[in-house]
């Protein structure tokens, strides 16, 4: 219960649910029991009216009597309708309270939950897979509200009827009761045995669920690249391996489970059977009636139901700890990418970087070395450089996707870290290298940065980017639904899309990386020369393998191997002969060719 613990500020917070829950099982239950008792009294009419009865055979006394008789047993059979109806009623009850609070409790987890994953940094996306994730805000929530609902609907259900049963059974005779009882110790180290075993196979469960999920979803995102190698079988052999490790696990557990029900109904049949030869030993001694012995077998078989489901209610509420105790790893997890100051202002877009240095920490490889730069405000800046010298990483440290390791970057002057992250980040518009697209609409996904943007602002980004013609060819133009990632347009459309998204944001501070490797020079020129007019008034940081795309930079950053090697402008960076000349007079060889 130690992982379950966590769940307690929701049944603080939906308390009355959980109360009047409670109110409405000691209610439904009352009116559960009383039947048994007006059973009793029944039997008892009839084993005491009945001799009297023969004694006026023949007498027209006898008609009256039967009458009366018939009319008490008539009442006897109406009062238990009505408290059958009552109990009905009350149970209804029971499951608009406890069970909708779990809803509740679900509904506030998952979007905790959600929220969290939000707030946590790139590296644990670096570290964790989807599919993992996935399963913990649905498979493992999902588990948990069968706790928070029915586990504690037929555990309070269980609590309630065992105290008023038990009450009653002592009432009429003790020892019985205490023979009635005695397989219950048996029952309880029979579930502790079992359920060891349940929790650390629901576990292992979750995990070959996780992995699963992370197949799946990679199999279908990645779905062009597996038709075009032809890997479909072998594809569906994998998904079948996973698939056969799941079930297999699953029907070991349903194994397990599956001894319940055998053991709960052995020992309550054994109750009976001591309910019949110990009661008839008391009616023989003249304590008890066979009313009492009626009532007592009525009572053992009302506990049948609740402590069959005293097998379910712990076995779910083991695999809900198993659940509990995933999602509380995540939970636990907390960002470092935190505010110092929490500034929120305008800014004018001055960036300094002061000997940077970073190293991922998942994988611990160096991206950047002593990097340095420093850019005015309105001023636009090319980052160039081989794959894997560490361009994309600036961008990310530039948007504080991470922290520095060493070294600080500011921001007008005041380090990153004193911003409001939210604040800074509405600031920025940002071009990935590897583009992402939501499954909406083209207007939508401009939209995504300044969702009230009007219409008129939308389709003037789209024409900057150059994306204009190609919308209106679509048969629902600005209303076009682009699909999952982006399937329904082209590498070079998708890209061109990304770029119209972050400047309809109007940002201070723009950052473009690697955003035309995917499409043609014309394009290419004529986006930047778009671009030249919405750069003007804003800093700029362009980072590409491209020359071309360096053309309207005020300064050029040269990077290999993680390292600054060259600085300065167009000019003087080709009369330098260094580096950014090699790679000049190669793509420009290869565009004349």
């Amino acid at each position: 219960m130690k992982a379950l613990s966590y769940l307690n500020k929701y049944l603080v917070k939906y308390k009355w649910y959980l109360i009047w829950g409670t109110v409405f099982t000691i209610v439904s239950n009352l009116f559960g029991i009383f039947p048994a008792q007006l059973v009793r009294y029944a039997i008892d009419l009839v084993s005491e009216t009945i001799d009297v009865y023969y004694l006026y055979d023949q007498s027209p006394l006898q008609s009256v009597m039967y009458d009366i008789f018939a009319f008490g047993l008539l009442l006897f059979a109406g009062g238990t309708l009505v408290l059958a109806l009552l109990k009905g009623f009350f149970l209804f009850l029971v499951r608009q309270t406890l069970i909708v609070m779990s809803r509740h409790v679900e509904y506030d987890l998952k979007n905790e939950i959600y929220e969290h994953y939000q707030t946590l940094p790139l590296s644990f996306y670096r570290q964790h897979n989807t599919g993992d994730l996935m399963a913990r805000i649905s498979e493992d929530v999902s588990k948990v509200r069968m706790y928070v609902g029915p586990s504690i609907m037929y555990g309070l259900n269980l609590i309630v009827l065992f105290i008023l049963v038990i009450s009653y059974m002592v009432s009429i005779n003790a020892r019985l009761s205490l023979y009635v009882l005695l397989p219950l110790p048996v029952l309880s180290v029979s579930i502790y045995i079992v359920n060891s075993t349940i929790i650390r196979r629901s576990e292992e469960i979750q995990r070959s669920l996780s992995r699963l999920s992370t197949y799946v979803q990679e199999a279908f995102s990645g779905i062009r690249v597996l038709k075009a190698y032809v890997q479909e079988q072998n594809s569906a052999a994998r998904f079948e391996l996973e698939s056969n490790e799941y079930r297999d696990k699953s029907v070991g557990l349903t194994r397990v489970d599956s001894l319940f029900f055998p053991i709960v109904a052995i020992l309550v049949g054994l109750s009976n059977i001591l309910v019949v030869y110990v009661g008839g030993q008391e009616i023989l001694a003249g304590r008890l009636t066979v009313a009492n012995i009626t009532e007592f077998i009525l009572y053992v078989n009302m506990l049948t139901w609740p402590v069959m489901a005293l097998g379910w209610t712990t076995s779910q509420t083991q695999r809900a700890a198993a659940s509990q105790e995933r999602i509380n790893e995540f939970l636990n997890i907390k960002t470092n990418i935190v505010s110092r100051k929490n500034l929120t202002h305008e800014i004018a877009g001055e960036i300094e970087f002061k000997n940077v240095r970073f190293v991922y920490p998942d994988s611990g490889i160096v991206a950047v070395k002593n990097f340095s730069m420093h850019v005015r405000a309105g001023e636009t800046i090319a980052i160039l450089g081989t794959t894997g010298s560490g361009k994309t990483t600036i961008a990310n440290l530039l948007t504080r996707m991470y922290d520095a390791s060493l070294g600080e970057i500011l921001i007008d002057g005041i380090p990153i870290q004193d911003y409001n992250l939210t604040n800074l980040r509405e600031q920025m518009g940002y071009v990935p290298q590897d583009v992402f697209l939501f499954s909406d609409t083209i207007s939508d996904n401009v939209r995504f940065g300044k969702p009230n943007l009007p219409q008129t602002r939308v389709e003037q980004a789209i024409r900057d980017a150059d994306l204009y013609q190609n919308v209106l060819d679509f048969p629902q133009q600005f209303e076009t639904r682009v699909g999952e990632r982006g399937v329904t347009l082209s590498g070079g459309q998708k890209q061109r899309l990304s770029i119209a998204r972050a400047i309809a944001r109007d940002p201070r501070i723009l950052i473009l990386d690697d955003c035309l490797s995917a499409v043609d020079t014309n394009t290419e020129n004529i986006i930047l020369n778009n671009l030249r007019r919405i750069m003007s008034n804003r800093t700029s940081v362009v980072i590409s393998h491209r020359v071309s795309s360096a053309k309207l930079a005020d300064h050029i950053i040269m990077l290999d191997n993680a390292e600054i090697v060259e600085v300065g402008t167009h000019d003087e960076l080709i009369a330098g002969n260094g580096a950014y000349r090699e790679l000049y007079d190669k793509q420009l060889v290869t565009e004349e060719v």
